[in-house]
């Protein structure tokens, strides 16, 4: 690689600190920042000759912007035939008016959906049936509310699909969604069990209900809420065979992102929904923020900066892995809850990369950092976009989630997650598994 002309390390760096430093004010929308950010790391690196358009173009992940795009349609069509809801409130009558069991169930439900859709969409779908829920039984939500915001967080590291930073690290890594299920699923599911035993043990005073309020619960029809059965069945019949394509991606010589919009078309050619709703439904400023960060990284590899954080993983390494993935989960995590997990996996990305053209077996550093962005997601109430969203909602319904609440589940969640993390991948890494 040649070495980038003097100034580039510095003008980079300064592009994107402003660029993350704006954002973080949040005085316009993230998209908006990024995309003028990518603007600036291309004029900046043509006056500096590190950087141009032509580069920036190929710093961008297309495999990672089809597989979103395929996923946000999939979503989509299946939103509205009511089957989550459903999956909810037959959940919620499993447990026959008992509100711990509940936190259960719908943590349960939550992980289950996070697998294979993204946390935003998950948390949409939810809250506003856990809100009815708890509201007929007589009990405050926010206990449901949190449980299902950190445990999508948790129950999304286990597959490919099931967090954006999962998605771009696959997408970078060649890994497969069996790759993700064989190395992280069994850590999830003891991080999980973890997370699940501290949130009974932090609300065991709030999980009460009353015996009226069973009577309403058992009184729902959970049929009701399938608005659109045929549709319905139809989804998730091309959710499955979606998945099992992702299974066996790797064997058929498809990438994550053609898999996807292969699903999506399938949907969209069994449904045949009006075109223009769902164009209008996509969240392209989620795409267009993916498209400018890949830009502004792709800067900071070209001037250098990236170069110099690798060589210290690298460092790292050299001392031993052992100290190399204790290092990248928890400077992940940490990262995680100041920047959120999606700026800084793309920021990642190319250091890795790096480190594997150099020789270094970077195989346990990419699961480290999947735990890490994952798992650290908890740690703010920034760490992921779920997490400014249920922040928002909780507002709206009466019980704010404020910074005191937030430090007494969610924080304490991502730090004993990533302790189980950190355990797991170690144990990992001395049997071979790895």
């Amino acid at each position: 690689m040649e070495t980038p002309p003097a100034g580039a390390l510095t003008a980079s760096a300064v592009v994107f600190a402003a660029t993350y430093f704006v954002m973080l004010v949040g005085r316009a929308h993230r998209a908006t920042v990024a995309l003028a950010g990518a603007v600036a790391m291309i004029a900046v690196g043509s006056w500096f000759s590190f950087y141009d358009m032509h580069t920036a173009g190929g710093a961008v992940d297309f495999n990672t912007i089809f597989l979103l795009l395929g996923m946000m349609i999939v979503v989509e069509l299946f939103r509205e035939t009511g089957f989550f809801q459903y999956l909810a409130i037959a959940a919620a009558k499993l447990t026959r008016g008992r509100p711990w069991l509940l936190l259960i169930y719908l943590g349960l439900v939550t992980s289950l959906i996070s697998m294979v859709l993204d946390n935003v969409t998950t948390i949409l779908i939810l809250v506003p049936v856990t809100v009815s829920i708890a509201d007929i039984m007589g009990i405050s939500p926010l206990p449901f509310l949190i449980g299902e915001l950190v445990l999508s967080n948790v129950g999304g590291v286990a597959t490919l699909i099931g967090d954006p930073p999962n998605i771009l690290i696959g997408s970078a890594a060649g890994y497969s969604f069996t790759d993700f299920l064989v190395h992280l699923a069994p850590i999830v599911v003891v991080a999980w069990i973890a997370a699940q035993g501290f949130l009974l043990l932090i609300f065991r005073k709030s999980l009460r209900g009353t015996p009226e309020s069973v009577a309403r619960l058992l009184s729902m029809n959970a049929r009701l809420a399938l608005t659109d059965r045929r549709t319905a069945y139809r989804m998730l019949t091309v959710l499955i065979g979606t998945i099992i394509l992702f299974l066996i991606h790797d064997r058929v010589g498809l990438e994550p992102g053609v898999v996807a919009l292969a699903g999506a078309s399938v949907g969209l050619l069994w449904i045949r929904p009006s075109l223009e709703t769902i164009l209008k439904a996509i969240h392209w400023d989620v795409l267009l923020f993916f498209i400018a960060l890949f830009m502004i990284v792709g800067g900071l590899e070209a001037g250098g900066l990236l170069g110099s954080l690798g060589r210290g993983i690298e460092s790292l390494v050299g001392i031993g892995m052992p100290v190399a993935v204790l290092a990248v989960l928890w400077g992940s995590a940490l990262a995680s809850g100041v920047l959120s997990n999606v700026p800084f996996t793309i920021a990642m990305l190319p250091v890795l990369k790096g480190l594997a053209t150099h020789g270094v077996a970077v195989g346990p550093l990419w699961w480290a950092l999947a735990l890490g962005v994952g798992l650290g997601a908890n740690l703010t109430p920034i760490g992921a976009a779920s997490n400014v969203l249920v922040s928002s909602l909780s507002e709206t319904i009466g019980t704010p989630l404020g910074p005191r609440a937030w430090l007494r589940t969610g924080s304490v969640v991502a730090v004993l997650t990533c302790v189980v993390g950190s355990g797991g991948i170690l144990l990992a890494l001395a049997c071979g598994w790895l």
